[in-house]
C-alpha cells in the first residue's frame, strides 16, 4: 500500500552531501505517471506536487492524493514518494495536513509580517503533530518573463522562519517561476550565500527550469537541497505533441492515431526523459 515519506532526512542529508532532490508539479494523469516511472527507474527519491490551480482542475485534494496513491500501487513504485503542496494559502495547506500530504509548502508572502508569522507557527504546529513537513517562501519569487517581480529574500527572515520550525526554506534569489526572459541576469550567490550561512535548514530554489546547469549545481553546492520543475516538463510536453501532430499521426485512423492515450503519448515520454535529465543535474543518488 502506497505510503508517502515527509522527506525531512531525505532533505537534510541532500544540504549536507551537496546533492539535490526534484520538486516536480503534476497537471494530471499522464504527468504524474511520467513522473513516478522516471523516479522509479532511476531508483531516486521523487517529490510529487500539486498547485492550488492544477488540484482544482484534477478534481480537488483529495483526488490528487488518491490518484497518486493508487498509482504508486499500480505502478509498483519502490522509491520514496513526497506528496507536497506547492504554494498553498492557510486553507489549502491545513486541509492538505488533514487529508495526510506528507509535506506543504505554505506561502503567506500577500499577508503582513506580523500575520504570515502567525499563520506559519499555526501551519507547523498542524503539521508536525501529524508528522508532515513543512516549506515556507521567504523574499519572493519572480513571475514569468519578468525580471522585477521578484524580491530577494533576507537573512532576517531566513533566521526568523527558522525560528518558527519550518523544515525548508524557499529562497527568493533571483529565481523565476515560467520562463526566463533574455537578459536574465541569473542567481544572486551572495546572497544564497549569507541565508546558506545563518540557516543550517535545507533550502529551496523555485524556477529550477530555464536556470543554466552550472548555475544550479553551484547552488546546490552552496545549500539548495530541493529544486522545483514544472515549466520544463511543460514545453517537453508541448514539443513532443506538437511534433505527433505536425506528423499527421494524429490523422491516422487506420491505426487509431486519435485514440487519445496515443496522442499523449509521445507528450508523456518526454516528461519522463526530461525528468532523467534532471535528476543527473541535480546529482540525485539511487536509494539502496
Amino acid at each position: 500500500m502506497a505510503y508517502f515519506d515527509n522527506g525531512n532526512k531525505i532533505f537534510a542529508d541532500a544540504r549536507a552531501k551537496h546533492y539535490a532532490v526534484g520538486a516536480y508539479n503534476i497537471n494530471n494523469l499522464e504527468w504524474t505517471r511520467a513522473i513516478l516511472r522516471a523516479a522509479n527507474e532511476t531508483k531516486t527519491p521523487v517529490l510529487v506536487q500539486v498547485s492550488m490551480g492544477a488540484a482544482k482542475y484534477m478534481g480537488g485534494f483529495k483526488f490528487v492524493r488518491d490518484m497518486v496513491a493508487d498509482q504508486m500501487d499500480a505502478m509498483n513504485i519502490t522509491v520514496p514518494v513526497i506528496l507536497n503542496l506547492d504554494h498553498g494559502d492557510y486553507d489549502a495547506a491545513m486541509k492538505c495536513i488533514e487529508l495526510g500530504y506528507s509535506s506543504v509548502m505554505y506561502d503567506g508572502h500577500k499577508l503582513p509580517v506580523k500575520e504570515n508569522y502567525a499563520r506559519t507557527k499555526e501551519v507547523v504546529r498542524a503539521a508536525h503533530q501529524r508528522g508532515i513537513s513543512v516549506e515556507a517562501e521567504i523574499g519572493k519569487v519572480g513571475e514569468n518573463q519578468d525580471t522585477n517581480s521578484g524580491e530577494l529574500a533576507s537573512v532576517e527572515d531566513a533566521r526568523a522562519f527558522a525560528g518558527l520550525g519550518v523544515d525548508k526554506l524557499a529562497c527568493g534569489i533571483g529565481n523565476i517561476h515560467g520562463i526566463y526572459p533574455a537578459g536574465w541576469r541569473g542567481l544572486d550567490f551572495n546572497r544564497l550565500a549569507a541565508i546558506a550561512d545563518a540557516v543550517d535548514i535545507p533550502l529551496v530554489l523555485h524556477g529550477g527550469s530555464g536556470i543554466p546547469k552550472e548555475q544550479v549545481q553551484k547552488a546546490i553546492s552552496m545549500g539548495i537541497a530541493k529544486v522545483n520543475i514544472n515549466t520544463e516538463f511543460q514545453l517537453a510536453f508541448q514539443d513532443a505533441t506538437r511534433a505527433y501532430i505536425e506528423a499527421a499521426r494524429d490523422l491516422d485512423k487506420g491505426h487509431k492515431g486519435y485514440d487519445p492515450r496515443k496522442l499523449l503519448l509521445p507528450g508523456t515520454e518526454a516528461i519522463t526523459n526530461k525528468m532523467k535529465e534532471m535528476i543527473e543535474w541535480l546529482g540525485t543518488p539511487a536509494v539502496a
